[in-house]
């Protein structure tokens, strides 16, 4: 049996936030919905989880209120193998089926592995190049930020923007751009041309703020979809299932998108004209709100203008406005925004208590 295989175990009664956590410690893409005797009942993928909170579930919500929707919505009955099968005919039931999960199950229907494309044919790299937006002040971090480009502040032992890059190459991701303003040579010289980090880096100079897409003008316009990451993230967010979910929708432009709850310090009153409805003591209001990762095809950049300040909003609604198709992405995965100092210190405190799952440094110290 596979090693790990009890971590992608879930039953109907599990929540989505439960499977979502699953799907990440295993970094499989997947969760096998099983019975008391491990039969297979489902799966449920990562798209599955995001698709059903762009729905409107929660993530509190049993893995029995999605399985019900999707299948209303034509999703077919598991498909499986015998482990007994040779490479080529896993590989023939996964290219018919067009299935990048292939659980192997027994004469009873009990799992006793799972196959992903990446282990049958090795991992390939991600068809995909980042832009790591790191031009800004950091001003809401001064004083830290007066010597110190704030994605170079140390996390743990590396700075925030190596994590970063350390993600996007275990994603499979080799070629980096890194835009740069501010105190630009600290960055430059921390990671060269990339090669010790195990991708290629280049930079995008700005003489001037660009703001948060008017660096994206000066990229040769690439023959691949755009990963742009602004530069003060901490995330887990799982790029492969991102360039998935984007491809899936035929997107021109993603935009990640996490939930975010206020709770009214008050009780809320509804009503119908003058007649009291109901009343909500202290309700929470939830919205999704920008997380500051998107996926973009080549053809949005057409759209941003030359050698001025533009930022992300106004290319979304550019392309909006042009009928481009844009959708969201919800990020379900550890995310944070490093712009403040309670911010900075939630991320120290994360990277310690969960060091082991941030991907391991390759580079080597400089000298001096």
């Amino acid at each position: 049996m596979n090693d790990g295989l009890d971590n992608l175990f879930i039953s109907p009664a599990d929540t989505l936030r439960t499977v979502m956590e699953r799907i990440d410690r295993a970094a499989r893409g997947i969760a096998l919905v099983v019975d008391e005797h491990r039969r297979l009942v489902a799966t449920v993928t990562d798209g599955d989880v995001r698709r059903a909170i762009l729905g409107g579930l929660r993530l509190d919500e049993p893995v029995s209120r999605l399985l019900p929707q999707r299948d209303t919505a034509g999703h077919r009955a598991p498909v499986t193998a015998s482990p007994q099968m040779s490479p080529e005919q896993l590989r023939r039931v996964m290219d018919h089926h067009k299935v990048r999960h292939l659980p192997l199950v027994d004469a009873e229907n009990r799992v006793v592995d799972l196959l992903t494309r990446e282990r049958l044919d090795g991992r390939e790299a991600l068809p995909v190049r980042a832009v790591i937006m790191a031009g800004g002040f950091g001003r809401r971090l001064d004083p830290l930020t007066r010597d110190t480009p704030k994605p170079m502040l140390p996390v743990g032992d590396r700075p925030l923007i190596e994590l970063t890059v350390e993600q996007l190459r275990a994603s499979g991701i080799q070629q980096v751009h890194i835009s740069t303003h501010y105190l630009a040579d600290r960055i430059k010289h921390h990671f060269g041309d990339g090669e010790g980090f195990g991708v290629s880096v280049s930079y995008l100079s700005e003489s001037r703020p660009l703001g948060t897409a008017g660096a994206l003008g000066l990229l040769e316009p690439p023959s691949e979809p755009l990963l742009v990451i602004n530069g003060d993230i901490l995330t887990r967010v799982d790029y492969s299932q991102m360039l998935g979910f984007h491809a899936e929708q035929g997107a021109a432009l993603t935009v990640a998108v996490r939930q975010y709850g206020m709770e009214v310090p008050y009780g809320v009153v509804q009503c119908d004209g003058e007649r009291v409805i109901d009343v909500q003591e202290k309700p929470t209001v939830n919205f999704l709100v920008n997380a500051g990762i998107y996926l973009l095809e080549p053809s949005v950049l057409e759209l941003i203008p030359r050698d001025r300040r533009f930022d992300m909003p106004e290319l979304i609604r550019a392309a909006t406005h042009d009928g481009r198709r844009v959708v969201s992405f919800p990020v379900v995965e550890y995310w944070l925004d490093v712009g403040r100092f309670d911010d900075y210190r939630q991320a120290q405190v994360a990277v310690a208590e969960g060091a082991q799952r941030w991907p391991a440094a390759r580079h080597q110290p400089k000298a001096g």
